[in-house]
């Protein structure tokens, strides 16, 4: 019986075919030679545990196949993506796009050195939160202020530098679970507070908290729910209520509002996000929210309150492992200076951007697109429908925005493969199928994309 590893080429004999040589050329020598060494040995285990005869491919053929995985193996996992979920904030999508502000910020703060714990004024050591600091009392009306990498260190920290050994009141309504298995009981523990649970699911009463201090509470903690909502017979008690509580038993309130907004967000037809400021000024102590979510920034959670916890909080050893680094400050700033002046905000924050554009401009947009995909071969239909954008990043799913959408019906290739091979593409496209078309919604298409998505569809044809 014939050997058939004679068959197989060598790995330099591999190397000096042409589609290996370009791999050589465009990657690197030790990272093409390693994987033909892969390849040989996956191909070499194929035959020897093969129970009938096996075809062994030629060089050539094996040549291809290594470059053809070679080069999907060098694919970075992390690509940028045009969206057209129609969901604002995707989490998976990395949530709020950033500004040409902040990016630029970004740049000419990170390219090299920055004053990122030096004060230049005297040449001593400083702190990396007054950066941001003065900005973000300004904006919400707080006494001072604390950066980390996000709102659930944010809420950890906040509860291990006031409240560990002692129990934190919550309503039961509000013990959430978010993406990622985030659960605040689970927070509460790895911060070293005790959970005092109060009222029931749908219903908790003044009363409650009232019952449940005692010389063991280290804070009375009201989280807003974000993702879910409960309708019909419900009770809830009013931030100022356990503000009044609090000061009345001299225990401190932590407000977690969650994505956190610094404009009135009704005016986009978004109820019930609250603001940041009206929680500084109903005489929260600390109030925490997102960087990325309803401000427009970089990933972060940001701290604002009293100065006395504001200072506990930054002393506490967890504050080091948790703090943000000069990029995340410098985006963060530019982003928060926008804020200053509402109309200049809509113009450059890209969030805000998307949510206040009008409906008529974004279904002349999504007409053009619609116009130029359905002269392709590969496109069997593609019109301008109606729709409904959502605002996502753990926000109430019932709250819907009116939108368009450019919906798509290949003509060979099905709807799944379509969505896959734009996925696939550079940048990746994201969209949703319903109804066996895939929907592009133009709110989360950034307009200089909209020459770039035609262009994307038009390598498939």
């Amino acid at each position: 019986m014939p050997n058939p590893f004679r068959n197989l080429p060598s790995v330099n004999q591999l190397l000096e075919s042409e589609p290996l040589k370009r791999m050589v050329d465009t990657v690197n020598h030790n990272v093409v030679a390693d994987g033909v060494r892969t390849f040989l040995d996956d191909l070499r285990s194929q035959v020897a545990n093969a129970t009938d005869e096996i075809a062994v491919p030629t060089p050539s053929e094996i040549a291809e196949r290594v470059a053809v995985w070679l080069e999907k193996s060098e694919q970075p996992v992390l690509r940028p993506v045009i969206n057209g979920t129609g969901i604002l904030l995707h989490t998976g999508l990395g949530r709020a796009p950033l500004s040409s502000e902040s990016l630029e910020a970004v740049t000419r703060i990170g390219e090299g050195y920055a004053s990122v714990e030096i004060d230049l004024d005297t040449g001593e050591r400083g702190q990396r939160i007054k950066s941001v600091e003065s900005i973000l009392c300004e904006l919400t009306g707080a006494e001072a202020a604390a950066v980390v990498n996000n709102n659930a260190a944010a809420t950890m920290l906040t509860l291990a530098a006031m409240a560990s050994g002692q129990e934190v009141v919550v309503s039961r309504g509000q013990l959430i679970e978010i993406g990622g298995s985030y659960r605040l009981p689970d927070v509460m523990e790895c911060s070293g507070c005790r959970l005092r649970e109060v009222g029931t699911t749908n219903k908790t009463h003044t009363s409650d908290y009232e019952s449940a201090v005692w010389e063991e509470t280290g804070a009375l903690l009201k989280v807003h729910p974000s993702n879910f909502e409960v309708v019909g017979f419900t009770q809830t008690v009013s931030l100022a209520e356990m503000v009044q509580i609090g000061r009345k038993h001299g225990v401190p309130v932590i407000d977690d509002v969650g994505s956190g907004a610094l404009v009135d967000f009704a005016k986009y037809g978004l109820a019930d996000e609250p603001l940041v400021s009206d929680s500084v000024k109903q005489g929260a102590d600390v109030v925490l929210f997102s960087g990325d979510k309803l401000v427009g920034g970089p990933q972060c959670g940001i701290i604002v309150g009293k100065a006395q916890y504001i200072n506990r909080i930054v002393q506490n050893p967890l504050m080091r492992a948790m703090r943000v680094g000069k990029m995340t400050l410098a985006a963060l700033k530019e982003t928060l200076l926008c804020y200053r002046d509402e109309e200049v905000a809509e113009t450059r924050v890209p969030l805000l951007k998307m949510l206040s554009v009008s409906s008529e401009n974004l279904k002349l947009r999504a007409g053009k697109i619609a116009d130029q995909l359905d002269h392709l071969d590969s496109i069997k239909v593609a019109e301008v429908v109606a729709c409904h954008s959502m605002l996502g990043g753990g926000s109430v799913p019932t709250q819907k925005i009116d939108s368009w959408c450019v919906s798509i019906e290949p003509e060979e290739m099905s709807v799944d493969g379509l969505a896959s091979a734009l996925r696939d593409s550079d940048p990746g496209v994201m969209g949703r199928i319903h109804n066996e078309r895939l929907m592009l919604d133009v709110r989360t298409v950034q307009p200089k994309h909209d020459i770039e998505l035609v262009k994307l569809f038009e390598t498939l044809s």
